[in-house]
């Protein structure tokens, strides 16, 4: 008979590949979505923002609730749960009525809908695995489930590039048959092991709180990278900054009412865990530098590379993805590995060497040209990647073991969400920095390049076009040129020679206009996530010595009774 254990695995790991294949897939097929919905890409930065992180905001916000929630009424009946949503959600976005912007609106309503399904499953994985596996396997359980969903990932790739050229809503019911089998396999084989502890209350002062707070400021810096008024960008847009600024004091009254009230939501105790703080500190912090990273990748490869080698802007989405897979395969091969070494080594040297190579390989970037050798970019790419495996299963294992059982969906939903926001804030913080080096850097540059290509008429407008609608049409696999040319007077463009519209709508001028300042921009983000990423490393390194609480508890326990005995005598 097969041990509880595998099923366990099986059955998380089913998750784990449906949530990155569902994730890729939806990167890859985003050309094809905002062409199947009619949607023009020069004005629907904000829907394009929403469908790609409404999903990850929504899952930071409901991921520790969830898993407080998980540990009062169990964690295998939430873990059902989130399934169930998610296929659910899956369906709707298939069945996806309408055109134009009430089509983007219910697309990411229930991508958010999609979120909610993915935070159940996020916030309970770890844990079942926890239980599930003796201390001396779970680096190895967690390491695993972590290459599964790599796998995910390089199938949502393959399969996304494939439907999307086929039918746009085709890319959603992939997910549909996964999410069944998984709905109907964890309701029959998964079981709750702990005894959940329905004595505690649910802290709706606690959970309120900490949802306002958290939206608030998610909201703000989301909002923050979108133009406001005549400014590239809207961190002085007064919504932003009073969501940031109530955000941050409601989070400050979150804590204080955390620390008085009998059954807290966040479990403030498990930081005076040195092993759990620092195990969390290394996440946040490496998540502020890997977060944003491989979206920056994406545009690199999409607004610059593959145009300049031949490769039409309508296929780059695929093709950025495909020659992305050594960043995932560096992750997926070392993240087995680690997780077994981490079960007979602790994770503290393991992890702070991941997140040293993982720096390492971000500052290497800032060596590459535009016009880069593929072979070189690979090889970093893999070498990032083979640093991140190296941390991710070591230190997520690390902070499961110093976990109290008892807690440990709360653990699990404080890692998924300190993953989740520093994604988020990671994304904010790079597209930041692009936007207004190109704001600054660009016109100029664009003004003598159309000039010089005779087309001088052009300048005054595409000069005011915001960075972020050049940069996006080009991840959504538009020329962005041509698509700007199509909504201009035709009197306006008939007075452009002819030989003039045909050398600024080839794929070699763009992407050579901006390589310049968008690469100026580029390093500038990869020197902030490489200062991070070492941030993250003296994180780790300080975490001290092994904890694993079963272990270490039993023995306390054991050391003071045998001393009550001794004082008795």
């Amino acid at each position: 008979m097969v041990q509880y254990k595998w099923i366990a695995l099986s059955n998380t790991s089913l998750g784990a590949f449906m949530g990155f294949m569902n994730a890729n897939v939806v990167l890859i097929a985003l050309p094809a979505i905002f062409r199947g919905i009619d949607i023009n890409p020069f004005n629907s930065f904000q829907y394009l923002l929403w469908i790609l992180f409404g999903y990850s905001i929504v899952s930071a916000i409901l991921v520790v609730n969830v898993g407080r929630i998980s540990d009062i009424f169990g964690r295998v009946r939430m873990y059902n749960l989130g399934f169930l949503i998610f296929t659910i959600a899956s369906i709707l976005l298939y069945l996806t009525p309408g055109k134009g912007n009430i089509a983007a609106i219910q697309l990411i309503i229930y991508r958010i809908l999609q979120g909610v399904g993915g935070s159940f499953l996020m916030a309970n994985s770890a844990a079942i695995l926890s239980e599930a596996f003796p201390p001396n396997e779970r680096g190895f359980a967690l390491g695993l489930n972590g290459v599964i969903g790599i796998f995910g990932g390089v199938a949502g790739i393959i399969i996304g590039g494939i439907l999307a050229s086929i039918y746009w809503r085709d890319v959603f019911l992939v997910s549909v048959p996964i999410g069944i089998l998984g709905t109907i396999w964890s309701y029959k084989s998964l079981k709750q092991l702990s005894k959940p502890n329905r004595n505690q209350s649910i802290d709706i002062v606690g959970n309120i709180l900490y949802a306002v707070s958290l939206i608030s400021i998610l909201l703000g810096i989301t909002y923050g990278i979108l133009p406001y008024g005549n400014q590239v960008t809207g961190w002085t847009n007064p919504f932003v900054i009073s969501s940031i600024v109530v955000g941050v004091g409601m989070f400050i009254g979150f804590l204080f009412v955390e620390s008085k009230v009998k059954d807290p939501m966040f479990r403030i105790e498990l930081f005076k865990i040195r092993a759990f703080t620092s195990s969390a500190i290394s996440i946040i912090l490496a998540q502020l530098a890997f977060g944003g990273l491989q979206l920056m990748l994406v545009l690199l490869l999409q607004a610059i590379w593959l145009p300049l080698h031949g490769y039409s802007y309508e296929v780059t989405p695929f093709w950025a993805g495909i020659y992305l897979l050594p960043l995932l395969a560096g992750f997926g091969i070392m993240g087995s590995i680690a997780g077994r070494l981490a079960d007979r080594y602790g994770a503290r040297s393991l992890a702070t060497i991941g997140l040293l190579l993982m720096g390492i390989g971000i500052l290497m970037l800032t060596t590459l040209s535009y016009n880069f050798n593929y072979v070189e970019f690979a090889l970093i790419i893999f070498f990032i990647g083979i640093g991140n495996g190296l941390f991710v299963s070591p230190n997520m294992a690390a902070l499961m073991n110093a976990s109290p059982p008892q807690h440990r969906g709360s653990a699990s939903g404080i890692r998924a969400m300190l993953t989740n926001t520093g994604s988020t804030l990671s994304i904010g913080i790079f597209f930041t920095i692009i936007i207004n080096t190109l704001y600054t850097s660009l016109p100029p540059v664009l003004t003598n390049a159309l000039t010089a290509a005779g087309a001088p008429q052009l300048a005054p407008l595409l000069s005011k076009i915001p960075p972020t609608a050049a940069i996006f049409a080009s991840f959504l696999g538009y020329n962005p040129v041509s698509t700007l040319l199509s909504q201009l007077p035709t009197s306006l463009v008939n007075t452009i020679p002819a030989s003039a519209i045909a050398v600024i709508t080839g794929t070699h001028w763009f992407p050579n206009v901006i390589a310049s300042p968008f690469m100026e921009a580029l390093r500038v983000s990869f020197y902030v996530a490489g200062s991070l990423a070492f941030l993250a490393v003296i994180a780790s390194a300080l975490r001290g010595k092994t904890v694993i609480y079963e272990r270490d508890y039993m023995k306390a326990t054991l050391t003071n009774v045998l001393d009550d005995k001794k004082d008795k005598k």
